[in-house]
């Protein structure tokens, strides 16, 4: 049950009226929001609903058109970032803000230090504030520990732990389960109740209506820049609150249906595959995906899937191992000869990998392709046929921008989403390789991308998929391999597997001392 939402006399906060235009588009428009004290506030949105706007006017990086911020009933002006934390704001970003050298007291004081005097630390003083916030929240993380060495359920402790040594009392959580394990989930739950219980306001966004329902106290659902309604758990449903989202019935659960799977397409034997920092973190990995069906591949982040997955498609070359498509060895081909062979990629960091941000959209839905018919002939580029191209897949993929013309970067996180996954679903493909394709996507969008990738398997695509959504895994895959530590330490039948034992090979590996330690 979600924490005890606290008395409802003045909220901590209250956005009255927000307003935010930016060219062409209406962010948000007259926007109300109030969080009590001691509550864990959910707002749910799709893609472009402008949630990511109107906390950005809270955090102060935008100022509204219209409307005003009040804290405790006092209105306030909140001229930027370091103003926000001054009045107990603070944001915990979907993507860690840590530094991985660093220790755990290093990365909580960063910019917040506290001096023994004008030129020293007092790291002593320090790191007795942050073991007492430890203990008093629950926390098992040692001051003295490199974040880089914790597990990421660790890591999103340690950036709660940075909010709270700068006695945050309103907390903003993007996503905040996007990459942990269902174990690691319960655990942050735990947590957000302790916070709330003490007193603390959260503002919970996230795309996972069923964690909405279980942690939050009330729920505030925003459509096309405006608030839609408003609902308590105990009074909801998923399917109603995705419905409010998306302004229609969705199918929160694609009926996957049968595969027919057919030859073996991607056979990968032995791969042995190292880090930028030379150390292997794939040692020996061997699977086998056929024409016709989706392996899912189910793991926590940083367990060797995205140098598997660059291996696979040519952005890093094994050191050992064999790779074979359609029973042609493809060991280290070029990102260009894999897209030729006939494979297609959604990368995990899709403004690394999948775009150029400086481009207008059109060219970035060409940029597998620019330079074949009906693209171009020759030297010559066809820019009527590109940007007939643009305009329909814009609005096949429902990619919300005012002109195909565009600069890519003004588009949010989950349209340039949706850009990428455009551009390699619109051709035949003999394998699609799917990292991460669905993050950012509100329920619709995922609706539509989950039915797309099972039109792309029943087309005989094999498909590899590889998503820190255990229950998209799930949901999706024909078969399930459990990646730990870069082995595949198990395969499971997509349909008969159980969250909780892969829960469990996801953390541990299978192995019981490892098991027991992670139950104590």
């Amino acid at each position: 049950m979600p924490g005890e939402a606290a008395a409802t006399s003045v909220p901590a906060l209250e956005m009255r009226g927000i307003t935010k235009r930016y060219p062409g588009v209406v962010a948000n428009d007259h926007i109300n929001l109030d969080v009590r004290r001691g509550e864990i506030h959910a707002l749910l949105g799709e893609n472009g609903a402008g949630k990511t706007t109107l906390m950005n006017v809270l955090y102060g990086l935008a100022r509204p058109n219209e409307g005003q911020i009040l804290l405790d009933g006092k209105p306030v002006t909140i001229a930027g970032p370091s103003d926000a934390i001054d009045r107990g704001i603070s944001m915990v970003h979907q993507h860690f803000m840590l530094v991985p050298v660093l220790s755990v007291a290093e990365n909580v004081v960063l910019g917040s230090e506290t001096m023994a005097n004008r030129l020293f630390l007092d790291r002593g003083e320090a790191n007795k504030r942050i073991a007492a916030l430890a203990k008093r929240f629950g926390f098992a993380l040692d001051p003295e520990m490199k974040v880089g060495s914790l597990s990421v359920g660790q890591q999103q402790r340690v950036e709660i732990l940075k909010a709270l040594y700068r006695d945050a009392q309103i907390l903003v959580l993007d996503e905040p389960t996007a990459v942990l394990t269902p174990q690691e989930t319960d655990e942050i739950f735990a947590l957000l109740r302790k916070l709330a219980a003490d007193g603390r306001s959260i503002v919970f966004i996230s795309h996972k209506l069923y964690e909405v329902l279980a942690v939050a106290d009330r729920i505030t659902v925003i459509r096309r820049g405006r608030v839609i309604g408003e609902r308590k758990p105990s009074e909801t449903t998923e399917a109603e609150l995705a419905e409010l989202m998306v302004g229609r019935e969705v199918e929160l659960t694609v009926d996957r249906g049968v595969s027919h799977a057919g030859a073996p397409m991607l056979q990968v034997e032995g791969l042995h595959v190292a880090d930028d920092r030379r150390q292997e973190v794939v040692p020996g990995a061997t699977l086998q995906i056929r024409a016709g069906e989706i392996l899912g591949i189910a793991g926590v982040a940083g367990n060797g899937q995205d140098e598997l997955v660059e291996a696979l498609i040519g952005l890093r070359r094994p050191s050992a191992g064999k790779v074979t498509l359609d029973g042609r060895e493809v060991t280290g081909f070029s990102p260009r000869a894999m897209n030729e062979a006939g494979v297609g990629y959604v990368p995990g960091d899709r403004q690394r990998f999948g775009l150029i941000l400086a481009f207008p959209l059109y060219d970035n839905l060409v940029l597998t392709s620019y330079y074949r018919p009906p693209f171009a002939h020759g030297f010559l580029r066809e820019d009527a046929a590109v940007l007939e191209s643009a305009d329909e897949q814009v609005e096949r993929f429902d990619i919300r921008v005012p002109s195909s013309t565009v600069a890519t970067a003004t588009l949010s996180g989950g349209n340039q989403q949706k850009v990428v996954v455009a551009r390699e679903f619109d051709r035949p493909l003999k394998l699609l390789v799917l990292d991460q394709p669905t993050r950012g996507l509100d329920v619709g969008s995922i609706e539509f991308i989950h039915r797309q990738i099972i039109a792309k398997r029943d087309a005989g695509t094999a498909v590899l998929l590889v998503s820190a959504e255990l229950d998209e895994v799930m949901e999706i895959s024909d078969r399930i391999a459990v990646m730990f530590r870069g082995r595949i330490v198990a395969e499971l039948d997509g349909r008969t597997a159980d969250k909780s034992q892969v829960g469990l090979l996801m953390a541990t590996g299978g192995d019981k001392a490892t098991a027991e330690e992670a139950t104590a």
